[in-house]
């Protein structure tokens, strides 16, 4: 059996480079928050193990990497916070205020 995605560019993001658009997907894709089961688990190219959520566009499959900032954005989501942005812009998506240094690494 094929599978539909194999056309889709896919696209590995880190906090860093979080825009509001994908974002936007990922509160719609997990309005909830994602649970473990939701959580990709692969090795990068230096062989590391990175823990991704996906959200797919018409286009490109995004594996947004987890982290306490990712987690603590996504609860605090407000599409306001964003209209002064364009969609592509990684700028727009600060970091989460109130975690210290150590709460912000990857989990």
């Amino acid at each position: 059996m094929k599978r539909t995605d194999q056309h889709l560019k896919r696209v590995i993001v880190d906090f860093k480079k979080l825009t509001p658009e994908i974002l936007a997907l990922l509160v719609e894709k997990y309005p909830d928050g994602y649970d473990d089961d939701q959580i990709i688990s692969f090795k990068n190219s230096k062989n590391e193990l990175v823990e991704a959520v996906e959200v797919t566009t018409e286009d490109t499959k995004y594996l947004v990497k987890v982290s306490t900032k990712l987690a603590v954005t996504m609860e605090n989501y407000d599409e306001d916070d964003y209209e002064d942005f364009d969609n592509d812009d990684p700028e727009a998506v600060q970091d989460p205020e109130g975690l210290s240094e150590n709460e912000s690494d990857d989990d």
